[in-house]
């Protein structure tokens, strides 16, 4: 049968008016459906992502007036000797400003630097080591701008007092002047800050031989494995008088202990890799740091973290500057030479820094043995009289790794 067209199937197989089968047009209207509903979320996505990262950056308080200090003294600072590498100083304040950290003490408008640690990030990214500068060391402090426009005197004095005499600012170049490192960026974390960034990854895990009750510290602790989380783990790394010794340079060792075991946490549980982890994190970062310029912005610090997230465990190394009792005054730190000078010249130049644990204290020699020792050396001297002389070995410090920091 034949239309009037001569063909066959009429109108429909001409392309006329005939409607498609009903099973064609509901897939239809399901795919613009579907394809309506990704567009939204795609969109709403890019404004949920836009809406956090703003979030993110606007969080971090940028510490311009610190900048401005060094720029006037950029002459006498250090040149940076290797290229590629950075040398971060973190400060913990112990500011009493502010709701989270009135509790600690009365607000008289100053601050010192309850922790600072040198963080050396070399050129290849395949390790990090971090230095725990004492708060009592002796040492020469620049002249420094004060919060009111007053400058101080150029000083010996405690190392402290830099920061509360000069901020930051002073801070740096109190450490430059002291290494001879140049500092490329800095970050400012008071308490409430360090409480909010433990909380964030669920609190880290310590082990204590004994219980602990430190009212200054506000810390109440019981022996044996424990998970700590903001409050306790502030404690914990700011007590003195109820755990080891009471000195400062154990309350260093047991920072950099912590400081490994978080980041030894953050590594196992795949925070830099878990958005959803790694929000909390950043949050509680960003709202809790003040740093340079460089750094106040959440691409500044991502990159930083894209840079250390692959280093091993093992290869994040935790020392102290070489010290020892002040001589005038026990209660006070200087450096010892010239193992101090050799640490600081491999960190300037970017070489490897090597660590080992504490040694047990030897049990003193019988007088004989000392002697036939003592003989031996000179032996061996003799012998060596001629020879070319051996490469000198790498420089071995005091310290641990964020790998040892298991809690046993």
């Amino acid at each position: 049968m034949t239309d009037s067209a001569g063909i066959p199937g009429g109108t429909d197989a001409a392309g006329g008016a005939g409607r498609p089968p009903r099973g064609r047009g509901r897939r239809r209207r399901l795919l613009r459906r579907i394809g309506l509903g990704m567009v939204l979320l795609v969109l709403a996505g890019t404004a949920t992502g836009w809406w956090l990262y703003n979030k993110l950056d606007g969080n971090i308080t940028e510490d311009t007036s610190a900048a401005a200090e060094l720029r006037r003294y950029e002459r006498e600072r250090p040149a940076h000797l290797a290229t590629g590498s950075q040398n971060i100083l973190l400060i913990g304040s112990d500011s009493r400003s502010g709701k989270d950290n009135a509790r600690y003490g009365q607000d008289k408008g100053t601050q010192r630097s309850d922790t600072t640690i040198l963080l050396h990030l070399p050129q290849d990214r395949r390790s990090a080591t971090a230095v725990s500068i004492p708060r009592d060391l002796m040492t020469d402090i620049p002249v420094c701008t004060q919060p009111d426009g007053s400058r101080t005197g150029e000083q010996f004095a405690q190392f402290n007092w830099a920061f509360q005499w000069g901020g930051a600012a002073c801070t740096i170049r109190t450490v430059e002047k002291l290494t001879g490192i140049r500092i490329d960026h800095h970050m400012v974390i008071d308490f409430g800050g360090f409480k909010k960034m433990v909380d964030a990854i669920g609190g880290v895990e310590v082990c204590l031989k004994r219980p602990v009750n430190d009212v200054e510290a506000k810390l109440r602790l019981k022996a044996g494995r424990q998970t700590l989380r903001g409050e306790q783990a502030l404690g914990f790394v700011r007590a003195r008088h109820s755990l080891g010794n009471g000195s400062d340079t154990e309350r260093m060792g047991r920072q950099q202990q912590f400081l490994g075991s978080l980041v030894k946490k953050v590594q196992s549980n795949g925070v830099l890799l878990n958005p959803t982890r790694l929000y909390p994190l950043l949050d509680a970062a960003t709202s809790s740091v003040t740093t340079d310029p460089g750094l106040a912005s959440l691409r500044g610090l991502y990159e930083l973290v894209r840079g250390m997230r692959g280093i091993p465990t093992d290869q994040v190394k935790f020392l102290t500057v070489p010290r020892r009792p002040y001589t005038p005054n026990p209660n006070r730190d200087e450096l010892v030479e010239p193992a101090a000078e050799q640490l600081f010249q491999q960190l300037r130049t970017d070489r490897p820094v090597t660590v080992t644990p504490p040694k047990p204290t030897p049990t003193p020699a019988p007088a004989e043995a000392a002697g036939a020792d003592t003989a031996s050396a000179a032996d061996a001297d003799e012998t060596d009289v001629g020879t070319a002389t051996p490469p000198a070995p790498v420089p071995t410090f005091t310290g641990t790794t964020a790998g040892n920091a298991d809690c046993r």
